[in-house]
């Protein structure tokens, strides 16, 4: 393969730039979007929490409610109660569906969480609302799909909602903004490698 010039080069770069600005000068919409991370790989928390750090570094309010997390200690709940100011941390899970094994409990626990939700998504002092696992909730048909869709529909203009967790419903999927689906090529649990600190809570 030959190399290219740097003459070459700087023709080609400036044709991507002419392209991206041409594209750019199109995008003029600002609102607020569903976001939804799904998938079989990890990161999904992750990137949402990610999202939550953007959003308090530009000064916005953020509220996050945990659907199954909040039975643990986990990192993220340390550093949100320093800018407690700024962000509502509301673990409110009990575990996982095999820990607890007691599937009224656990639909009652998601009503509880799916009220903070539905509070925040309304309230427009909120700039993102973060609702952590909620798929896992919807996936076992623990909150119905279309009343979530309804608080989605009906939320203020420039809020934005993230959804976490594997096995978005198709409706859900339908009526987001942008959906990412995170998919595993290797993980450490595999090998024995068990849930660690600052990695997986």
């Amino acid at each position: 393969m030959t190399e290219r010039t740097e003459e070459e080069h700087s023709a080609q770069m400036r044709r991507i730039q002419a392209a991206r600005a041409k594209m750019m000068a199109g995008k003029t919409t600002e609102k607020g979007l569903v976001i939804v991370h799904t998938g079989k790989g990890k990161g999904k928390s992750t990137a949402a929490f990610g999202m939550a750090a953007r959003a308090i570094g530009h000064g916005m309010k953020v509220g996050i409610v945990q659907f199954v997390k909040g039975a643990m200690m986990t990192g993220e709940s340390v550093v949100f109660a320093a800018f407690a100011d700024q962000v509502e941390f509301k673990p409110m899970g009990e575990g996982f569906t095999w820990d607890t094994q007691d599937r009224a409990r656990d639909i009652a626990v998601a009503r509880e969480a799916w009220n903070e939700v539905k509070r925040m998504i309304a309230d427009p002092a909120y700039g993102m609302v973060i609702a952590d696992e909620l798929n896992i909730v919807l996936r076992y048909d623990y909150l119905p799909v279309d009343e979530v869709l309804a608080a989605l529909a009906a939320r203020p203009a420039m809020t934005h909602v993230v959804i976490t967790g594997r096995n978005a419903p198709d409706a859900l999927i339908e009526a987001a903004d942008l959906v990412t689906e995170m998919a595993q090529v290797k993980h450490p649990f595999r090998d024995g490698v068990k849930a660690q600190a600052g990695v997986e809570f």
